[in-house]
């Protein structure tokens, strides 16, 4: 046998543990028709093990993790569970542990798929959005504070108001105050867009859009362009663009075709992609990486979708993404001809139509469309 890898495993809430299971099918199936062997480690990060334990993810867990080659997760989210505790001491956790700065979402209308825009087909949207996954609005850095209690953030607001607005802005004693601050570095800014064009050359790709919102954020996003204009003095072969994070919304929609690399802050990243994955057929069909490019830590890849907890036991969520993202794992493991096997398989059976869930106008069940894939793997990797 070739290669072994060590996989760190969370299946996590809802419909994780099922999309998961689809996924570790397929990727098994390709394994053994490359000849290489994925070892499969669970870690029980859930809301069920939280609401045990009372504790998410122990420090063991994380040291534990940090020895795997990749991370495979599935999804997190539960009602029972305040979405703090999930988010923040789950994915966001990992992220930042094991600095995962960069969240690549590819966004690629399939063969078979319908997007919601007219006139737009296969083959002329395929582009891959570069999200900072590290800094920005997402450091937690904020509060809140009622007025009869905290006078001092009052006079705070009251004096922001005045600064900005020059208005006498009247204060109401129980008025409330929230305020959360991002935060944005040169050299974390950096290493995204470094990393960005770096895609774009791999990829042999002639444009890279910079998202922000420079006109109203001036600081934390002036830092980002500045960096923007050093970085891509180094690529003179690429063509390179600002745009607002408004205008991009608009376009993504009017022509998305234009697009091939998009680099975008943290927040406006996680908001466009869920654009671009509406518009190449939904969110069941979106994968994303969290990636450490340094290897000095575990790289995470996940489906984008949430986990839609209602839907948990019914067998109708969609696996493709989660298939797409263990193809995004396998290529960052230095598998490509298994990752691209992968993800030809998806093509066909979507394509085919035969196998799709109710997301795609279908009526498959999950392990369905997981047993085509991995049937469309074993007669493309020469089983």
């Amino acid at each position: 046998m070739r290669a072994s890898y060590n996989i760190g495993l969370i299946r996590g809430d809802g419909i994780g543990p099922e999309v998961v299971r689809e996924g570790i099918k397929v990727l098994e199936r390709v394994a053994s028709g490359y000849d290489f062997k994925l070892d499969w480690h669970d870690f029980p990060i859930s809301a069920e093990t939280y609401l045990k334990r009372g504790v998410l993810m122990t420090d063991q867990e994380l040291d534990d993790l940090s020895k795997s080659a990749a991370i495979y997760f599935g999804a997190m989210g539960d009602p029972r569970v305040p979405e703090k505790v999930l988010q923040g001491g789950g994915i966001l956790r990992l992220r930042f542990h094991f600095d995962q700065y960069i969240n690549l979402r590819p966004a690629k209308l399939y063969r078979g798929v319908e997007t919601p825009l007219k006139d737009k087909r296969p083959g002329q949207i395929d582009f891959q959005v570069v999200r900072e996954n590290s800094e920005d609005f997402y450091v937690g850095l904020g509060g809140r504070f009622r007025g009869s209690e905290h006078d001092f953030h009052l006079d705070l607001k009251r004096r922001l108001y005045e600064a900005q607005f020059s208005v006498n802005a009247k204060v109401e004693p129980d008025e409330e105050l929230g305020f959360q601050m991002g935060v944005m570095s040169g050299t974390g800014a950096e290493r995204v867009l470094r990393y960005g064009f770096e895609l774009a050359r791999r990829k042999g790709a002639k444009r890279v859009t910079v998202v922000d919102k420079f006109n109203v954020l001036s600081d934390i996003y002036g830092v980002w362009r500045d960096r923007a204009d050093l970085v891509a003095k180094d690529y003179p072969e690429i063509q390179y663009e600002f745009a607002f994070v408004d205008a991009v919304t608009q376009w993504f929609v009017r022509r998305p075709e234009w697009y091939q690399i998009v680099i975008a802050p943290n927040t406006f990243g996680d908001i466009i992609t869920d654009l671009a994955a509406a518009v190449v057929g939904g969110m069941g069909i979106a994968p994303g990486g969290n990636i450490n490019p340094e290897r000095k830590y575990p790289s995470m890849f996940e489906p984008i979708h949430g986990s839609a907890p209602k839907y948990a036991g019914q067998k109708v969520a969609n696996p493709v993404a989660t298939i797409l993202a263990g193809a995004m794992m396998l290529e960052f493991l230095g598998e490509g001809k298994a990752a691209k096997t992968v993800e030809e398989a998806v093509e066909f059976v979507l394509a085919e139509g035969k196998y799709r869930t109710y997301d795609l106008g279908g009526s498959s069940k999950t392990n369905e469309v997981g047993d085509a894939v991995a049937a469309a793997v074993d007669r493309m990797a020469g089983k």
